[in-house]
């Protein structure tokens, strides 16, 4: 049987691997069965159909590398945008006792579905599945615009997390669909490089809006850009990386092959965990019967989750023989870390600027310029030599030890700290960032065969996803918990309980200037309390990405091959 050859030089090779493994595979089979083809054969007819596509290059790549890209920022830009207008929002809808409600509704949303969207992208085509989770972002935006009353507008962001569950994993799924695997490096690099712009230029972006327009513009940017993305997927066919049942079948795919039960099980625990973070940080005492209750719903949950994915085996919506694999369970680990450092990061550093050196929103925004810059561009330089040296591990563990550097000398922030200090400790924490986001996604791409690559893209956005939830809630109890403790050592005059309630930019309103310089030293600490947490995780990040394997991405391996 001649193998498949594609327009691409670097494509044809890999599909003629393809073509001539299972070609053996039908020749054993047909000699097996006395020369008449078998069912085993018509099956593996159709899998050699299904491999058989050409990659997208030229215009049309470039149209689906920005509509991806572009989705993916909008993604993380509704994460933090909404941030700086949140004062402004509980101001106009009377509902202060709902601010945390604001984030935690998409974050939870977004968190429960996403394991299940990645079975969605297995079994449903990619471009129009992708398109779907985009719609439901977009109608979620569109009503938190519009929305009239606090309670509009949680749901609205709830149901905006509920289309952003798809998005992340969907995009990388399109890419590597797109691209022979060892070019997607350099890609990736890029598209996370920008992507993770939204993080950070979120509270820029929301106080602008805010300050200039309306709080409302902070969901309604999502709409323009939205019909931009829709008019370059929707004409442009996306290779499919292996069959996908009719769409005439769609009510069968979805009861016999989307694991229901699974995702009705880890959904309320992702649920509990969240709410009991939400509670805890806001509401309840951590040692409340509500909060702990919580906490022990999730655990029991998530090991009924646990026996009955183990039930399933690989027809579970996380098949725990994937997730077993060193090279998935410790891209999580790392991916989880590099989110929460980045996170971190891009709420403290401005909380810092307005603070402590008293910079405006906009400023504050302007000032983490070295940490962008540096982060797209060690992104964009580790991704090309990836692609063309071959080995993503160097860059993980350069990730860990210029991140625990870079966010251990953040952490010696005060008042007094001259500008160049400060400029060139966000340039190496940021570069740290940008060395090793994308090589999770691709070590899981590198690890798992086609058909299961969006399930594995799925469980590290729902480890990113959760990292924000859980370290932030962290994050912002050793803060809590540090101006507490330092305020009455440096301004024994002044109430810990006060300056807290007053918030970052209401310090001088509510303070003298004689105990002010007392509470700035305590605020600066307790600043760089979270930058400790940082370090440490860079530091997790480090050990962890050994575990991601010494593996040359240039290879080329038949399509299927388990790791």
């Amino acid at each position: 049987m001649p193998s498949t050859v594609v327009e691409s030089s670097d494509s044809s090779i890999k599909q003629e691997s393809v073509g001539q493994g299972l070609s053996k595979e039908l020749a054993l089979d047909s000699a097996s069965s006395g020369g008449a083809p078998s069912k085993n054969s018509e099956v593996l007819g159709e899998s050699i159909k299904a491999r058989e596509r050409e990659y997208i290059t030229g215009f049309k790549l470039v149209m689906v590398l920005v509509g991806v890209t572009s989705v993916m920022f909008l993604v993380l830009l509704d994460t933090s945008i909404i941030v700086t207008a949140i004062p402004v929002i509980t101001t106009q809808f009377h509902s202060l006792e709902d601010l945390g409600w604001y984030g935690s509704s998409y974050q939870i949303a977004s968190a429960c579905l996403q394991p299940l969207a990645g079975t969605v992208y297995t079994n449903f085509r990619t471009k129009w599945t992708f398109l779907s989770f985009f719609f439901v972002f977009e109608l979620g935006s569109l009503f938190c615009g519009l929305a009239t009353s606090s309670k509009m507008l949680i749901v609205a962001r709830a149901v905006a997390g509920l289309g952003s569950a798809g998005l992340m994993n969907g995009g990388l799924t399109i890419v590597s669909s797109s691209v022979p695997f060892h070019k997607s490096p350099p890609l990736i690099g890029m598209m996370m490089g920008f992507c993770q712009l939204g993080v950070v230029l979120g509270p820029l972006l929301g106080g602008a809006f805010t300050e200039y327009t309306t709080w409302r513009w902070c969901f309604y940017i999502n709409l323009p850009i939205g019909a931009l993305v829709a008019f370059l997927l929707a004409f442009t066919d996306i290779p499919e990386q292996a069959a996908k049942p009719p769409i005439k079948a769609a009510f069968d795919t979805i009861t016999r092959k989307l694991d229901l039960i699974g995702f009705a099980l880890l959904a309320p625990a992702a649920i509990q965990l969240l709410l009991a973070l939400e509670y805890g940080q806001n509401e309840y005492p951590w040692n409340s019967a509500t909060v702990i209750g919580l906490f022990c719903g999730a655990g029991a949950t998530f090991i009924l989750f646990l026996f009955w994915e183990n039930y399933q085996g690989e027809k579970a919506m996380i098949p725990l023989s994937m997730v077993a694999k060193r090279n998935v369970w410790s891209s999580c680990l790392v991916i989880l870390s590099i989110s929460a450092i980045a996170l971190i990061s891009s709420y403290y550093l401005p909380l810092y600027f307005q603070a402590i050196k008293n910079d405006s929103p906009m400023m504050s925004g302007v000032y983490l310029l070295p940490s962008i810059l540096s982060q797209v561009a060690m992104a964009v330089i580790s991704g090309a030599l990836i692609g063309k040296m071959g080995y993503y591990l160097p860059w993980a563990v350069a990730c860990g030890v210029l991140s625990s550097i870079g966010n251990g000398l953040l952490s010696t922030l005060a008042q007094n700290t001259s500008t160049g200090k400060w400029v060139g400790y966000q340039i190496i924490a940021g570069a740290g960032r940008g060395a090793g986001f994308q090589t999770p996604l691709i070590a899981v791409q590198n690890t798992l065969p086609p058909s299961q690559i969006s399930v594995g893209m799925s469980i590290l956005m729902f480890a990113q996803t959760l990292s924000g939830a859980i370290f932030l809630t962290f994050a912002d109890v050793i803060f809590s918990t540090g101006l507490k403790s330092t305020i009455p050592k440096d301004a024994p005059n002044v109430n810990p309980q006060v300056v807290i309630a007053a918030g970052a930019t209401g310090i001088r309103d509510v303070v003298s200037n004689q105990d002010l310089p007392g509470v700035l030293k305590a605020y600066a600490k307790s600043v760089d309390h979270g930058f400790y947490m940082s370090a440490a995780l860079g530091v997790c990040c480090l050990i962890f990405a050994f575990g991601m394997g010494w593996e040359d991405v240039r290879k080329k391996k038949p399509a299927g091959e388990q790791v």
